[in-house]
């Protein structure tokens, strides 16, 4: 590796607020031991794998019998990093809330936020990722307070229970590699064995999450009841929305005073619980699952001291010093719990779970238990019971906090980004920088959720591209009456299967160290599957978010992961081809006005042609199941029938769908041909000769 850590140092952090500067005492290699009277640290780092992998251990003296100033909670150990590179540039992901991470776009160590978690990091010729961990019990954090102006890198690491009196803990990874996208997959892969987790190649989505959803949260916040609920179904069925599942979000739990006093529904809004209307839903739509949120400690406050709830899980809770009562931090006493509620829900029809407020582990056992064994063990209790109860159909929701990215074992999706406001006009440009920026590092762990959105609302057309593009479910939270399927037709086929693309959509290359919402057009870029056997179709969406008229370049390359090859760029929106092009070389230029947002497509070129697919949809290549070539033309099998789509500069001779001559449909322009308006029922097979 071309980094190199040259210093090192050690400062203790106690309890009292004490802190004590550690002297080297002795380093061998990469393992530097520093000591004192009363505490002494070794930090020891190995590479493999193109890694730098750090750990450290600290012990403090423990007096026999008289009071002992052990670590502290928020703070227990600080280590300072001299590194004999500097990165020109870097892109720091921090804990902004308590739960979601957010970009800051900065050049010095010093810059750094508090509670940064991940770095991006540029060299000029090569590329980093800095990744902070959570271990056993402690966690890592990087731009602790007072580092501003230090040109070393200053690691924070905490427990949030103060008074421990020795730690061994992993703290950082920092990956090397000629590509940005190639050094972040190093570090997330290296943590994720560290940390015994699994990534999110080695996980399967349930079926559910391929499917078009609706989320009863902007529609009624926590003022829902089993009326609206009947009504908006009933809407989505007059409308022939293809909604295929329901979550009912937070208002349905009996709560007082913000804690959970019953597993049930509250009565005087679901009089007859669960069951017979999620009979009746499943019987009268094409509504095939129905969900529940609630949050991590059962409701925000956790559970209501005394309550039916309370008395029937006395055995599966844990009451913590500040008096709140919460399923247990242990992972078989608190199974017990989820598994109870689980059980009760299953039996009413309730097929999935959406738990909210995982990062709040830290609040909720502050100085009762160091919070990434708290974490570890209440992810094992929940997946344990939403798998065993809900066929692993888990969305898991504010729980970017490290602790809870490498705590879960084995779910397999995970929200990207702070919510969807729909009354924040002006809130679409944090929007897609928190999901954007996040998903390089996300994505190696989850599936990424972009969260819902209104089909009605001003940014309903870039909210849906933005949906496209991401790789994640697609779900929709209008009020009663406010749906528009028009909004959510290029996303989904009529059967509500979603055209999804194969990763989180991410940065492109000049897009990562650059922030959007002031240094010009973003552009972010994803991959799928396109029919070819052996070859791939791409997508780049852009959005101008500063304000100002922007202008930039399109090329095939601003898709990272694509493989090399001939493509054709098509512009979506305006529904034409701008020309041929490869991953070699060939750009577009583009000039979008302010708040201005585009979509293009990289259909790869085979032979003289190339297979646009369904035009009616976003990514109009997911819409083809299969090509095959033929002597003098070829063949494609597309999902549904509709619009279709193909580019060739040969002379089309005939064309027959599903074996009928269709020549009096076809469309040409500058070589790209559209088949137009043609209807039917179920898949459709495209046979096109040229002469």
């Amino acid at each position: 590796m071309k980094q190199d850590i040259v210093s090192v140092g050690v400062t203790i952090c106690r309890q009292s607020m004490t802190k004590e500067a550690l002297p080297e005492k002795e380093r061998k290699g990469l393992n530097w031991r520093f000591g004192s009277e009363k505490a002494d640290a070794l930090v020891s780092v190995t590479e493999k794998d193109g890694c730098l992998f750090g750990t450290v251990q600290a012990r403090l003296q423990g007096e026999p019998f008289r009071e002992n100033d052990g670590f502290g909670g928020k703070e227990a150990l600080r280590v300072s990093l001299g590194l004999k590179e500097k990165p020109l540039r870097m892109t720091a992901l921090y804990l902004h809330r308590d739960w979601w991470t957010r970009p800051a776009f900065v050049k010095e160590w010093g810059e750094l936020p508090e509670r940064t978690q991940v770095v991006y990091l540029d060299y000029g010729d090569h590329f980093g990722c800095l990744f902070l961990m959570a271990g056993k019990e402690y966690k890592a954090n990087a731009g602790m307070a007072g580092s501003a102006g230090d040109d070393r890198l200053v690691v924070s690491i905490l427990s949030y229970c103060a008074g421990q009196m020795w730690l061994e803990e992993p703290v950082f990874i920092l990956s090397e590699a000629s590509t940005p996208y190639e050094a972040i997959s190093l570090a997330c892969r290296m943590a994720a064995q560290k940390a015994g987790v699994l990534l999110r190649d080695e996980k399967e989505l349930p079926e559910m999450f391929s499917y078009l959803g609706w989320c009863s949260w902007d529609a009624f916040y926590t003022d829902i009841n089993e009326e609206k609920v009947r009504l908006k179904a009933e809407e989505l069925k007059e409308k022939d929305v293809p909604v295929r599942w329901l979550l009912l979000d937070d208002g349905w739990l009996s709560v007082k005073d913000n804690r959970l006093y019953d597993l049930a529904p509250e009565k005087e809004k679901f009089p007859e619980g669960f069951g017979k209307l999620t009979r009746e839903l499943k019987k009268d739509s094409a509504i095939r699952w129905i969900g529940v949120w609630h949050s991590l400690g059962g409701y925000w406050g956790g559970i209501e001291p005394g309550s039916k709830a309370c008395l029937e899980e006395v055995g599966h809770l844990h009451t913590t010093r500040t008096g709140k009562i919460l399923p247990a931090p242990q992972a078989e006493a608190g199974y017990g719990f989820y598994r109870d509620w689980y059980e009760y829900l299953r039996g009413e029809g309730i097929d999935f779970v959406k738990v909210d407020g995982q990062s709040a582990v830290k609040n909720h056992y502050a100085n009762d238990i160091p919070v990434c064994l708290a974490a570890r063990e209440t992810h094992k209790a929940l997946e344990g019971a939403a798998a065993a109860y809900m066929g692993g159909r888990l969305i898991n929701c504010m729980g970017m906090a490290m602790e809870n990215i490498l705590g879960r074992q084995g779910s397999s999706l995970s929200r990207n980004s702070d919510d969807f406001v729909p009354g924040n006009l002006d809130g679409f440009g944090e929007h897609l920088l928190q999901n954007v920026y996040n998903a390089p590092y996300h994505n190696a762990f989850y599936a990424c959720d972009w969260d819902m959105f209104w089909t009605f609302h001003q940014d309903a057309p870039k909210h849906a591209v933005l949906r496209a593009i991401s790789g994640g479910p697609v779900y929709i939270s209008d009020r009663i009456g406010d749906t528009v399927k028009e909004a959510v037709m290029p996303l989904c086929f009529h059967d509500g299967g979603l055209l999804r693309m194969e990763r989180s959509a991410m940065p492109s290359p000049d897009c990562l160290f650059t922030d959007p919402l002031k240094e010009g057009i973003v552009k972010l870029s994803n991959l799928a599957d396109c029919g070819i056997v052996g070859r791939k179709g791409g997508a780049v969406a852009a959005y101008n978010l500063t304000g100002k008229e922007q202008e930039t370049r399109i090329c095939a390359s601003d898709i990272f992961d694509l493989p090399k090859g001939d493509y054709l760029c098509v512009d979506v929106m305006e529904k034409k081809v701008l020309g041929r092009t490869s991953t070699e070389g060939g750009t577009f230029p583009l000039s979008l006005q302010k708040d201005g947002f585009a979509l293009f497509l990289f259909v790869p070129v085979t032979g003289e042609y190339g297979v646009i697919g369904l035009m009616e949809k976003y990514i109009s290549f997911l819409g083809i199941e299969e090509v095959k070539m033929l002597p003098e033309g070829f063949l494609a099998i597309a999902k549904e029938c509709g619009p279709f789509g193909f580019y060739t500069k040969q002379k089309v001779s005939g064309i027959r769908i599903n074996g009928t001559d269709r020549m009096s449909l076809l469309e040409e322009h500058d070589g790209f041909y559209q088949i137009k308006d043609h209807r039917q029922a179920g898949k459709m097979l495209v046979e096109v000769r040229f002469l």
